[in-house]
């Protein structure tokens, strides 16, 4: 004889939560058809001389302290492993952070630092030109005679100072107008954060003696 939950647990007056939890320990027989949960009775079950107490009482499965104790073990078990895997990817989570934080501080002490050297030159260039223009100048007036002196010290001053301005270079060393394009253009990218590219006044200047721009003026 089989019955279904329903009619299970009106028969034996048990809830369906326990007659799953049966089914889940296998203290019962069951089929399963057409997707309907049939339990098999035995015949001492169905058979009707049976006594109204072997009737209404089923088999009950004996639950034992061992057998709490070694759900809860497992239970504990797994949990303990769920805590250790979500602390290594926790812990791995934190360490990427910290590795971008290093390398974003990097990134910006390497801009201060190019920075500072760039100001640096840039304070030795305005040095230098109030060191010639109190050098040359005077309270007179000056012709034009005087004012080409003064350009041709200048230009002497600052090639004794390894400083060249890049247009006047350019122009030396007779590159065509792509060829210069191509050379300025690659200053103008590099002025902010190469500090071998020196600007005042809208004009880039080079400075031979503490730099290489190889990579730059190749054409």
């Amino acid at each position: 004889m089989r019955l279904t939950i329903d009619e299970y647990a009106v028969r034996f007056k048990m809830s369906k939560e326990m007659i799953h939890s049966r089914i889940r320990l296998k203290r019962l027989d069951y089929i399963i058809e057409g997707g309907i949960t049939y339990i098999i009775l035995q015949n001492h079950q169905s058979s009707p001389k049976n006594t109204p107490s072997q009737i209404n009482t089923p088999m009950r499965p004996k639950t034992t302290v061992g057998t709490i104790i070694a759900l809860y073990k497992k239970e504990n078990q797994q949990l303990k492993t769920r805590m250790k895997e979500l602390e290594t990817k926790i812990d791995r989570l934190i360490d990427d952070k910290e590795q971008m934080l290093r390398d974003e501080r990097d990134r910006i002490e390497n801009i201060y630092t190019n920075r500072d050297e760039q100001l640096k030159s840039f304070l030795e260039l305005i040095n230098t030109k109030l060191l010639l223009t109190s050098e040359h100048s005077d309270n007179t007036v000056h012709d034009v005679d005087v004012a080409s002196k003064d350009e041709k010290h200048l230009e002497a001053s600052w090639q004794a100072s390894n400083f060249i301005e890049l247009r006047q270079y350019l122009k030396k060393i007779e590159l065509d107008s792509s060829q210069k394009k191509l050379i300025k253009k690659r200053f103008a990218n590099g002025y902010g954060h190469d500090v071998r590219v020196i600007q005042q006044n809208g004009e880039f200047f080079l400075d031979f003696s503490k730099y290489d721009y190889s990579d730059l003026l190749k054409h």
